[in-house]
């Protein structure tokens, strides 16, 4: 396929056949080139495992430049965001578009936090589940029942209806998975606070027990906030895409994010910082660093660096950073100065940072190296690590279910395969087969 930068068209020629495609081009980032008819021209379809080099939807939400480290919420640069506002706030950018006014801010907290509590029939959902069930099946299981409890919000041709249901996921989601929390370590539930704010609220939902006051550290909920900041959308990844792809079905939006829940469960996709915290443990000690560093660098061994390098960045990632600082104050405030995991992420960054092998390959500390460690010492245990993942997340799934369902080119998604299984043949009736 032939295209010059400044073409409007590109060319693909087979044989003696060439057909001409529309090249399209984006406010920033690589152009694309519309393939929609590729079949029905050519007969053909391209093959392209895992979608690298696909574009499966037109999006006005998130930018990613990986070769830059480049992360644009609406356009806002993440560190911008990070440093300047707060969750909700984000929340709000990446549902509607634009910063709101201190008059919008007031009323979209008002209408989440009026949200926060889910039925109470569900708190005899979670009676069903084996006490040391996962967090994350539990989470699973419950977001896509809360479809049973809110049947005014899953008509998904209605506007309000799905501003409803954007309102309540993001509400109730922390709620979930406090009760996620709460469940598995068999303490009883404490229900939302309006007088908090989101991070806090949640912070206290987890750690709160009726018979002591529980005082919510500003440090620990500014850094928690951040974290969310951090991870409320990431483009078109995996968790994303299956959003959208059971959007596109028509599914209603409590179902869609029950399938992004599942989806981020993977140890490749949110489980990736729980992956880190492992790794960082069975290294021990920064005096072992080096043998370690050698076997990731010994292609024979199955041993891998987990938290370096990542999918779309081949650059340092852009929430790694505002994660270090924010790790650093966390560890401050619970006064952990000598953290034996901190001590081996930092020596192991240092090395990775000026070994050559590691900058020959681009593989640059990820935003799960120091994530972590932040929320190991908050308090949270490795299973509830995805959860909190999902709990910011929802936010772009909504966002981009949204987006989706007012787009009036969506179809549902269908794609392709190469078929490589065996040509027509008959069957054979079992007293003549050998």
């Amino acid at each position: 396929m032939d295209a010059t930068n400044n073409a409007t068209a590109a060319k693909l020629t087979v044989g003696d056949k060439s057909w001409e495609f529309p090249i399209k081009k984006g406010t920033i980032g690589p152009d694309v080139v519309d393939i929609s008819k590729l079949y029905g021209q050519s007969g053909m379809f391209t093959y392209d495992p895992g979608f690298t080099s696909t574009a499966s939807c037109e999006s006005q939400i998130t930018y990613i430049d990986g070769d830059e480290g480049v992360l644009l919420y609406r356009g806002f640069p993440i560190e911008q965001l990070a440093e300047g506002g707060d969750f909700l706030e984000t929340c709000y950018l990446l549902l509607y578009g634009e910063l709101p006014t201190a008059a919008q801010k007031a009323d979209f907290d008002h209408s989440v936090t009026r949200h926060t509590m889910v039925h109470d029939q569900m708190n005899r959902f979670f009676n069903g589940f084996r006490r040391d069930a996962h967090p994350m099946a539990i989470m699973v299981a419950c977001v896509g029942a809360l479809s049973a409890f809110y049947h005014d919000s899953t008509d998904i041709s209605d506007p309000q209806q799905r501003l409803i249901a954007s309102i309540r996921m993001i509400a109730k989601m922390p709620t979930l998975a406090a009760m996620a929390y709460k469940y598995s370590i068999g303490q009883p539930f404490v229900y939302p606070k309006n007088d908090l704010d989101y991070a806090s609220n949640f912070l206290n939902m987890c750690f709160a027990v009726p018979c002591e006051d529980y005082k919510v550290s500003p440090t620990l909920a500014r850094a928690l906030d951040k974290i969310f900041i951090l991870h409320a959308d990431h483009e078109q990844n995996a968790s994303t895409s299956t959003v959208r792809l059971a959007g596109s079905s028509g599914a209603n939006p409590f179902a869609c994010i029950a399938a992004g829940i599942a989806c981020l469960w993977g140890p490749a996709h949110g489980g990736a910082n729980e992956a880190a915290l492992k790794m960082l443990t069975e290294i021990g000690t920064p005096d072992r660093i080096p043998e370690f560093v050698n076997k990731a660098k010994d292609k024979n061994d199955p041993f891998r660096l987990m938290g370096f390098g990542h999918r779309v960045y081949k650059n340092y990632d852009p929430r790694a950073k505002i994660m270090q600082q924010t790790c650093h104050e966390v560890l401050t405030e619970l006064g952990i100065k000598d953290d034996p995991l901190l001590d081996v992420a930092v020596e192991l960054e240092r090395v990775a940072l000026h070994d050559e092998y590691f900058i020959e390959k681009k593989l640059y500390p990820n935003i799960d190296f120091y994530s972590g460690i932040t929320l190991k010492a908050m308090g949270f245990p490795t299973t509830m690590f995805t959860v909190l993942f999902a709990l910011a997340r929802t936010v772009g799934w909504i966002g981009q279910w949204k987006e989706m369902i007012e787009d009036p080119s969506q179809r549902i998604g269908r794609p392709r395969q190469l078929y490589t299984g065996a040509a027509r043949r008959d069957y054979v009736a079992m007293s003549k087969r050998k």
